[in-house]
């Protein structure tokens, strides 16, 4: 899931949401994100957690990354805390 946070928070424009159902699956989601921004030699300026705790915060300035365990994600809801701000994909 994207969020336009922009017009609600300060700090940042957009959350990326993410999930995946295994530990393997967050660090192949992990190190896809790196790999994928990598060639723009984007690099986050901020970064949180790891697969084994279920949540990864990838904080890249305007655009915030969170990688979720189905649990986590679920126990944390960002969707709903966030709920002022604007879905802009939403993916299944």
């Amino acid at each position: 899931m994207l969020l336009d946070i922009s017009k609600v928070a300060s700090f940042a424009d957009y959350f990326v949401l993410a999930s995946g159902q295994t530990v393997r699956q967050l660090e192949a989601m992990l190190e896809s994100v790196d790999e994928g921004l990598s060639p723009d030699s984007l690099k986050p300026v901020g970064r949180e957690g790891d697969a084994a705790s279920g949540w990864v915060l990838l904080d890249y300035g305007d655009v915030i990354v969170h990688l979720f365990g189905r649990e986590e994600r679920t126990y944390y809801d960002l969707e709903g805390l966030w709920h002022d701000a604007t879905p802009v994909v939403r993916m299944q």
